[in-house]
């Protein structure tokens, strides 16, 4: 296991970090460090003999912060902003298909599961939940669900 990051590197964060019990002073679940944001490594570590954890001072913030390494991309790789967050309500602005079936009408609500960054893409992916089903979708085809949507959709 060599690590992607060496002391110095100069790293910004692709997820939103929260606190996983380790940071002192702060509740479990609490947001640490937004996306987007940038550090310097200042160490690095194994976690369970299988994962390595980076060591990176936010100097704007204040913070010294463990990241996992597919947390992280090195300061000078294109950066897109995600719109979207892990369980926000979206909707489609197209039909969806899956294996030729509409799975999805415009204006359906779903929920984003997960951010999909590569390293060559000019564009944000999402694995969306929508109407039972589990599909990737680019993030020009979402948009923000309507406030009362997001109300409605709560309540099942």
């Amino acid at each position: 296991m060599r690590p992607r990051y060496e002391y110095g590197d100069e790293v910004r964060l692709t997820r939103n970090v929260r606190n996983d019990g380790t940071y002192p002073g702060k509740d479990v679940g609490e947001l640490l460090m937004q996306r987007g944001a940038t550090g310097v490594v200042y160490d690095v570590g194994t976690y369970l003999q299988d994962q390595l954890i980076y060591r990176v001072h936010f100097i704007e913030a204040g913070k010294t912060v463990g990241c996992r390494e597919e947390e992280l991309i090195p300061i000078a790789q294109k950066w897109i902003q995600n719109r979207f967050e892990f369980r926000d309500k979206v909707q489609v602005l197209c039909a969806l298909k899956l294996d030729g079936e509409v799975i999805a009408r415009r204006g359906d609500v779903g929920e984003i599961e997960n951010v999909l960054r590569e390293e060559d893409e000019d564009e944000i992916f999402y694995n969306l939940y929508i109407n039972s089903c589990n599909i990737m979708i680019p993030e020009r085809a979402l948009d923000a669900a309507p406030a009362q949507e997001v109300k409605d959709e709560t309540r099942h």
